[in-house]
């Protein structure tokens, strides 16, 4: 299938921010919580640490707002210039009122307008190519594009499986209008049918909070990690394969591939399957661990000093729903 024909008006990032939690939960602190060890988790997941925020009434949205703000100072525009605002988060403060719209009022942003968006560590990815629609169409001149997830609150610390895996943090992008950097196309997948694997079943309207939920571990996140991490090499891949393919580059073409850091595994194992060096791929697992909607922000954030403009970056991840997908862009700056 064809790529369609870009647009003339692009959506480009033109500043990225992010926020980390201080506070540092090792591998040797969940030694001392669960039945695990360093060697275990580093040489089966790649993490060494994860920063959690804590319970001292701080939530997603004050991660987010942070990544947000410093993603405006950096492109030097103030709040009252963001049209829009899109959180992509599993973790909201609350179900209702979106977390955007708690992100708007803490940055005073009062032309701006938001919703939150769910697709579990898909979510940013979805984020971008929802945000990059209203810059293409004119409907918005600045967009704010956030990931943020406060995964401490929905683990389970005594389930070793899963607790070693998570982190706190959120990255924020800025998307403005260029005619030749940007989200050139964008690829996504869901299936439902696979639902189970990776999913939080308590607090919603099926399975309302109660005490028989709570009682029965209903509010923490579960996984079926084999069957996930399987599906999640090979779809990766494919959907890479599928945006590269659309947009006629192969391998050499491809500056940074930025996959969601979900297993250090699973990285390498997508950028094998693509031909890509380890000099090719960005990677930060090691120190925060999967912060779910903030992985793609953060690699963005950490790498930026070494990008340049036109670079061409392919961004992929993979997450609960089932939900996948890939994009291909060029950056805008540096």
């Amino acid at each position: 299938m064809a790529s369609p024909s870009p647009p003339s008006r692009q959506a480009a990032i033109t500043s990225v921010g992010h926020y980390l939690p201080e506070t540092r939960l090792t591998n040797g602190d969940l030694e001392s919580m669960v039945e695990t060890s360093d060697e275990w988790i580093r040489t089966r997941t790649g993490i060494q640490e994860r920063r959690i925020l804590g319970d001292d009434g701080k939530a997603t949205a004050f991660m987010a707002t942070e990544a947000a703000q410093e993603a405006l100072d950096k492109r030097g525009i103030g709040p009252d210039a963001v049209d829009l605002i899109v959180v992509a988060t599993v973790t909201p403060d609350m179900l209702f009122p979106a977390t955007a719209c708690l992100v708007q009022d803490s940055l005073g942003a009062s032309n701006a307008w938001g919703f939150d968006l769910s697709a579990a560590c898909s979510g940013f990815i979805y984020a971008l190519t929802t945000g990059a629609q209203f810059i293409e169409t004119g409907q918005a001149e600045t967009v704010l594009v956030i990931g943020a997830d406060k995964m401490s609150s929905i683990v389970d610390y005594t389930d070793r499986t899963t607790c070693v895996l998570f982190g706190d943090a959120a990255g924020a992008v800025v998307l403005e209008a260029d005619e030749e950097a940007g989200l050139h196309d964008a690829v996504h997948h869901a299936d439902g049918e696979h639902s189970d694997l990776l999913r939080m079943q308590g607090g919603g309207s099926l399975h309302p909070s109660t005490h028989a939920t709570v009682d029965a571990h209903m509010h923490y996140l579960e996984q079926e990690g084999p069957k996930v991490f399987k599906l999640a090499v090979t779809r990766m891949a494919d959907v890479c394969r599928e945006v590269l393919d659309r947009t006629g580059l192969d391998g050499d073409d491809v500056d940074y591939l930025v996959p969601h850091q979900a297993n250090q595994r699973i990285i390498d194992a997508t950028a094998k399957q693509l031909s890509l060096s380890a000099d090719q791929v960005m990677v930060n697992i090691d120190r925060y661990g999967n912060t779910t909607a903030a992985t793609i922000p953060l690699c963005l954030y950490d790498w930026e000093d070494e990008l340049e403009r036109g670079d061409d970056l392919i961004v992929t991840a993979f997450g609960g729903g089932l939900t996948w997908g890939a994009g291909h862009l060029t950056w805008a700056y540096g």
